[in-house]
């Protein structure tokens, strides 16, 4: 009953933290924008620059809500990736997700140099890197749920995931040593992560994958609960271990997946919150851990979008960056203040 009651006031503070980040990081940036105009904006009323309403509904709440569903998502992600292996620095791009999304976009954008010109007209399109990244992501989920379904040892799927990721790295080590350097910068930009080039149909598109994501966590609940107990114990519940293996990695690469695509690669997030809210929270039902990392990873995303915009300054620094120099103090903090890791 306790651990109920403290539980909403939890959920609650964490809204109320997540409202205000919101507000706040659509008010910041190169132009300070009051709170007034930010929700006349919203609602059709008067706003002193009608500049503003423009930069409010056209870039700044597109970035925000990305921001949102890419911290979420990561966290979520992370979540289950760190139950299904039992292994507290899992993370969402463990299943090597992010090497072969970048392994796309080095072939679209480094691949010109070595292949020919074919690539440099594909990435004349806006969407050519999404698709690039989608593409490259898609492969490495295949034939990581192939090999899943042949394997009955989940650590041999993690080990597996992780040689996907050294082989995709090595291709895109030899694609850049053959690249000219404004290839090479375009790859490396894309690689520190952005929040702010989606138009509104891009995040929708985001949005639908993020659901699909989310619901699909939702469903796994019950069987994420019984992995924790371990694999014997689970099966021993009625647990159909490869369905709900299955379930997990599809869930995790929709989230890890369509994120990436978007938005590039972005670290630290979905490795860090399911900790920092375990801290928080005690005990492991799945049922209270979701919705408070979707919470928590939203929440440090958007304040990490607002240092990395820079209030007053017009250029904004990697968000790729920021997530681990604001996101790894805090918590080794946390944890040296604990003296304990719960997991």
């Amino acid at each position: 009953m306790i651990d109920s009651k403290r539980n909403k006031i939890i959920f609650i503070v964490l809204g109320i933290v997540l409202l205000f980040s919101v507000f706040l990081n659509i008010s910041l940036g190169s132009v300070t924008i009051p709170l007034k105009d930010i929700l006349n904006a919203f609602t059709g009323g008067e706003v002193e620059k009608e500049s503003w309403r423009y930069i409010i509904l056209n870039y700044r709440s597109p970035k925000v809500i990305t921001a949102v569903l890419a911290g979420s998502g990561l966290a979520v992600s992370g979540l289950l990736m760190q139950t299904l292996f039992k292994n507290p620095l899992a993370g969402p791009y463990v299943l090597g997700l992010s090497s072969g999304a970048s392994l796309g976009v080095a072939f679209l954008i480094m691949g010109a140099s070595v292949f020919g010109g074919l690539f440099g007209i594909l990435l004349l399109s806006k969407w050519s890197l999404v698709i690039a990244s989608s593409l490259g992501s898609l492969l490495v989920l295949l034939a990581v749920v192939i090999t899943s379904v042949k394997l009955r040892d989940t650590m041999a799927i993690l080990i597996i995931g992780l040689m996907f990721a050294n082989l995709t790295a090595a291709v895109v080590s030899v694609l850049a040593y053959f690249s000219p350097a404004s290839q090479l910068q375009q790859y490396i930009f894309w690689s520190f992560g952005s929040l702010g080039n989606l138009s509104w149909n891009e995040v929708l598109i985001l949005g639908i994958f993020w659901f699909l994501g989310i619901m699909l966590s939702i469903y796994s609940i019950k069987n994420l609960n019984s992995l924790l107990l371990g694999e014997q114990y689970a099966k021993s519940l009625g647990t159909k271990i490869g369905r709900s293996r299955f379930i997990i990695i599809v869930a995790t690469s929709l989230l890890a997946g369509s994120i990436t695509a978007f938005s590039g690669p972005i670290a630290f997030v979905g490795l860090a919150v399911p900790h920092l809210i375990r801290q928080v929270i005690p005990g492991a039902n799945h049922l209270i851990l979701i919705p408070a990392v979707i919470f928590g990873g939203a929440i440090l995303m958007v304040f990490c979008d607002i240092v990395a915009q820079l209030p007053g300054i017009e250029y904004s620094l990697p968000i790729n960056a920021i997530t681990s120099l604001i996101g790894a103090p805090v918590v080794i903090w946390i944890l040296v203040r604990k003296r304990k890791f719960n997991f």
